[in-house]
């Protein structure tokens, strides 16, 4: 296992005044042992950070260090990485066994430890039935776990994931998340993981990297970053349903939002009487039956909860209640946000004030 540095990293497409930069001088530490999710809208940067840990990307400034080896000049096969595509890539006409030890064979180990290995990962993996199988009669989540096989019998110092759920459907991501982040608590190997799915981050993450333009937004662990985001783009993207962001100007009573609608600000904040804010509450933290009026728009029953969308001074929210509540479309009830809860955002930077 290893420790991964980004020392100054910069990424450049191009040359002289037609280079593009995507990555921007970015510093992180990832410690040995840890499972780290990088997430990010599309475009952000994340697979590219990842394919360059991988050596399939140059660097264009800066330093990659795996351990005590900075890895910016090193093939691919030296840096002791495994890694994980959102494809599987497995050979169509090798068996399971063949594909898992693939990468044994070419490397020129004895047949006995090819075949302890491959045992070992495919029981980890629930894939002894199949390995006499091709990957055409397996399904998706097992062709994944082939492939996550493949990996884990190298025994690398890291492994790295781009995306790998993002083929599956909604019920087999969920198990395969589970069986990810047990192979990682079995293993204990360092992880890199990619994706722009902010439940899998918040799920699976020891630590969350957020990248925005090629830049770190906020790192932490996953509460940290749902519970006290930094910027108004964490707020908005960690969350499901995101948080409510409502624009409006500070007053001596509150914060105004529009029709007469007013807020009551945080017990403690740095905000301004007159500055330009976005008030932020998650859908969870309303109460109901007293505070602001909203009207209806829609109401979304889940089964263990119930959405409730609604306008309020002008603008939309979403309030979320386990309790049975009947609400009809236009009408109104009332929310009071839990001040505790409350989040504040300098409207032009987008910096938290709370």
């Amino acid at each position: 296992m290893a420790a991964i540095s980004f020392r100054k990293i910069v990424k450049r497409y191009g040359k002289g005044a037609q280079a593009v930069q995507v990555i921007h001088g970015l510093d992180a530490e990832i410690r040995d042992g840890e499972f780290v999710v990088i997430v990010g809208p599309s475009g952000c940067g994340k697979s590219t950070l990842l394919r360059m840990v991988a050596g399939l990307e140059d660097i264009s400034g800066g330093d990659i260090a795996i351990g005590a080896r900075v890895v910016n000049d090193l093939e691919p096969a030296e840096r002791d990485i495994a890694m994980v595509f959102q494809n599987y890539a497995l050979y169509a006409h090798m068996k399971v066994r063949d594909n898992m030890s693939f990468s044994l064979i070419l490397a020129k180990r004895p047949k006995a430890e090819i075949d302890e290995k491959v045992a070992w990962a495919a029981k980890i993996l629930n894939l002894e039935p199949y390995l006499d199988r091709y990957p055409r009669e397996l399904s998706g989540g097992q062709r994944q776990r082939v492939a996550m096989g493949r990996a884990i019998v190298r025994n690398p110092a890291v492994f790295l994931f781009d995306e790998p759920l993002s083929n599956l459907d909604a019920k087999l991501r969920v198990q395969m998340r589970t069986e990810i982040k047990e192979l990682h608590d079995r293993l204990k190997t360092t992880t890199v993981y990619v994706t722009h799915d902010q439940i899998e981050a918040m799920t699976m993450a020891d630590k969350i990297v957020i990248l925005r333009d090629g830049n770190i937004e906020q790192q932490g662990t996953p509460l940290e970053v749902y519970d006290k985001p930094a910027y108004l783009f964490v707020a908005e993207f960690i969350g499901s349903p995101s948080m409510n962001l409502l624009k409006g100007e500070v007053t001596s009573n509150g914060v105004l939002l529009g029709e007469g609608t007013i807020l009551p600000l945080p017990p403690v904040h740095k905000a301004t009487i007159g500055q330009k804010v976005v008030y932020g509450i998650r859908p969870e933290h309303f109460t109901f039956g007293s505070g602001a009026p909203a009207k209806v728009v829609v109401v979304e029953p889940t089964g263990p909860e119930m959405h409730i969308y609604a306008d309020m001074g002008g603008q939309e929210i979403c309030a979320i209640t386990q309790d049975r509540v009947s609400l009809a479309r236009d009408e109104t009830f009332h929310l009071m946000p839990r001040l505790d809860k409350v989040h504040l955002f300098d409207a032009a930077s987008g910096k938290a004030l709370v």
